[in-house]
């Protein structure tokens, strides 16, 4: 990951709105939410939750998808993991530390990694290399 991508994900998510509109979507899992539901769960407006979710859209942190007449966000699990991955990558100069914790952390993901595909593990110490 590139810096520009990382600070666009974290601008996105740099809003208390945004990142309660995300952390919700993390919450429901792969399957999502209605734009209807998300509205009712946070109380935020139609129009303002249609320009929020833009913005987390931008930065490649959720999907939307169409079912009937009904637009569908999901929060985009593997992107997380990369940007997490991208902040830890060289972490403490090999030595152990927190990437032990960073480690256990992903892999609680593994339920909400899509089918056929697994969690991104953490790097091994000092290597730079994501797994």
């Amino acid at each position: 990951m590139k810096a520009n991508n990382a600070i666009l994900k974290f601008s996105a998510l740099a809003n208390e709105r945004r990142l309660e509109v995300f952390r919700l979507l993390v919450k429901a899992g792969p399957s999502g939410l209605a734009a209807g539901r998300i509205s009712d769960e946070t109380g935020i407006a139609p129009n303002t939750l249609s320009a929020q979710l833009h913005l987390l859209s931008q930065a490649g942190l959720v999907t939307s998808e169409r079912k009937g007449r009904s637009i569908i966000y999901a929060a985009r699990f593997d992107a997380v993991s990369d940007l997490i991955v991208y902040l830890m990558e060289d972490c403490c100069g090999g030595e152990p530390c927190v990437a032990d914790d960073v480690q256990a952390a992903l892999a609680r993901m593994e339920c909400c990694a899509p089918e056929g595909r697994q969690a991104i593990s953490a790097p091994a110490h000092g290597t730079g290399e994501t797994g």
